[in-house]
């Protein structure tokens, strides 16, 4: 094996060949094919000695190769995508410096730099005194958030557990299934996930929110938590979250905010007003791995009220790691459940550096504008048709073919050959009963001429003749 900057300095222009790759119209997204066949094309084995640089290199390139390539400008299949430099820098020096977020003692630029940006996310949230940490994804903060909002309503649940209090949590019924992992693992139980009915556009009802509500107490049921959504998976929602809160505080529930995928919104004076009303929540989710483009992990859940998160997460017996000293204040292990964790903030820091907060307007703003200009393309195609209305960066869609039978089964068998193709990679979803196709509009560095190819795509596989049953 060569020294280790020898090696690194060969991977790094294998990385830059990437990128460049990335930006070529011709690379296919993705080159499919069946596990055992893809299994065939790689000896997945661990060797007795180690490889040589050549067939290390090359493991590389089998593994690039038959990735997903993310980052290709005709990936439009998850709620991220696009390539972010100073995230993929900030990722190479969280692990050159290989420390864990726990102590100040072992991380103190990391634990000053995650300080910062919790601050800096509350603020924009609104909440003035708040806290926060970062986490391994949106679904483990909702799941803090709730196990936070459970041992408020019953403080005996951190030694006790909840043993038969029936406790119910409201959510609407485009939420994310985030919520009922935590109901599991929380011991909450997945039937007491009452999901709330939402409008035409996926948008929570605010009456029966409070019907629900009402309904579960008449029941004996303990109502503790309502989670609003700020931009659905599929839709792209927005709940009315003033609405929302207002019943929650009726009600003394806590208030939480799931905003992986719509938070970022607030950065942008066009779309900020959707999350009015952010500041009376009690919690909220941040995905900075979406929509801010960073690369994963890197998630939020952020707080109003300070302590919360310690006295929900702390445990006695860690002497070993926490000490007293004169810098405690600063061990952020305490208000987290991991033990070790990655400096995953540094990404999100590095990032805001490089663009800016002008800068990520833009981003955002850009995105708005391929949005209404991927809109504009289906309404003015008669061979397109849109299934639900946008409402931020989710274009939901489907091929109108008069010859098909079953517009369903045309659609998804569409979507799969396109997706066999290599040339484009979007994703589907059922919705009103339709299958639609969901364009995510997430890679700010997309262009009018990426979204015309894209359509052209879809248009090239709908038309073959005999391509369908």
């Amino acid at each position: 094996m060569s020294e280790p900057h020898e090696l690194l300095s060969k991977v790094l222009e294998r990385v830059n060949r990437y990128l460049v790759e990335n930006s070529d119209s011709n690379t296919r997204v993705v080159q499919c094919h069946p596990p055992e066949a893809l299994k065939a094309k790689i000896d997945l084995s661990i060797p007795e000695q180690g490889v040589t640089v050549d067939r290390f290199l090359a493991l590389i390139e089998t593994y690039l190769t038959y990735s997903v390539r993310t980052g290709h400008k005709q990936f439009f299949n998850q709620l991220f995508a696009g390539f972010n430099l100073p995230g993929l820098i900030g990722e190479l020096l969280i692990s050159l410096t290989n420390t864990s977020i726990a102590t100040y003692e072992i991380a103190p630029i990391a634990t000053l730099i995650e300080q910062e940006l919790i601050h800096t996310l509350n603020s924009l949230i609104g909440f003035t005194q708040g806290e926060g940490t970062f986490v391994t994804g949106g679904s483990n903060a909702n799941l803090v958030a709730m196990m936070c909002a459970r041992n408020k309503m019953l403080p005996e649940a951190k030694h006790q557990g909840i043993q038969s209090n029936p406790l119910t949590v409201f959510v609407s019924d485009q939420a994310h299934y985030s919520f009922l992992k935590a109901a599991n693992v929380l011991g909450i139980g997945l039937n007491r996930v009452i999901k709330v009915e939402t409008d035409d556009q996926g948008r929570i009802i605010p009456q029966a929110l409070e019907n629900a509500i009402a309904k579960s107490y008449a029941s004996g049921e303990i109502p503790f938590f309502v989670a609003a959504t700020a931009g659905t998976t599929v839709l792209g929602a927005f709940d009315p979250l003033i609405e929302m809160a207002q019943i929650a505080q009726k009600y003394n529930l806590w208030f939480h905010i799931d905003g992986a995928w719509g938070g970022a919104a607030i950065l942008s004076d066009r779309v900020r007003h959707l999350l009015s009303g952010s500041e009376l929540a009690d919690s909220f989710t941040w995905d900075a791995h979406k929509l801010m483009g960073v690369p994963f992990v890197c998630s939020a859940l952020l707080l109003r009220q300070p302590g919360m998160l310690t006295q929900t997460v702390s445990n006695a017996d860690t002497d070993y790691l926490f000490h007293d000293h004169a810098d405690a204040a600063y061990d952020l292990g305490i208000m987290s459940l991991q033990c070790g964790r990655k400096a995953d903030a540094l990404k999100l820091w590095l990032a805001w550096q490089y663009y800016g907060k002008r800068g990520y307007e833009q981003r955002i703003n850009h995105l708005l504008e391929m949005t209404r200009y991927a809109t504009k393309k289906v309404d003015e195609c008669l061979e397109l048709e849109l299934v639900a209305p946008v409402q931020f960066l989710n274009v939901c869609f489907r091929y109108v073919s008069t010859d098909a039978p079953d517009l369903d089964q045309f659609n998804l068998e569409l979507r799969d050959r396109l997706v066999k193709s290599g040339k484009s990679l979007v994703n589907y979803a059922l919705i009103n009963g339709k299958i639609a196709l969901r364009l995510i509009l997430a890679n700010p560095e997309i262009a009018p001429t990426d979204l015309d190819q894209f359509f052209e795509n879809i248009l090239e596989v709908g038309r073959e003749p005999k391509s369908f049953t």
